[in-house]
């Protein structure tokens, strides 16, 4: 490799690490009534009674929620993966 591929491909690995730094995080976004949402959270407890009921399993970043009732800072619905049940968690982390 020459100098000035050597030099290239470090500017290029700079400006990759650089552009990926800037993107961050994605933001988290309200539930919507009817649709499977994304956790964007490290984890989410899903509750079984009510908000801040019981704790019944823990949603992990990637899986899955379908929303059945949003409003509030608490939405209803069925907590897909390890979980499979209905139960209450925490508005507002969501992809």
């Amino acid at each position: 490799m020459t100098r000035t591929s050597r030099r290239t491909a470090l500017v290029l690995a700079v400006a990759a690490t650089m552009a990926a730094l800037a993107a961050g995080p994605a933001a988290a976004a309200n539930g919507t009534a009817g649709q499977r949402e994304t956790v964007c959270a490290e984890d989410l407890f899903v509750r079984v009674t009510a908000p801040n009921g019981a704790w019944m399993g823990t949603l992990y970043r990637g899986q899955t929620f379908l929303v059945e009732e949003a409003g509030g800072t608490w939405v209803y619905g069925f907590a897909y993966g390890d979980i499979n049940r209905r139960g209450w968690v925490q508005n507002g982390w969501f992809c």
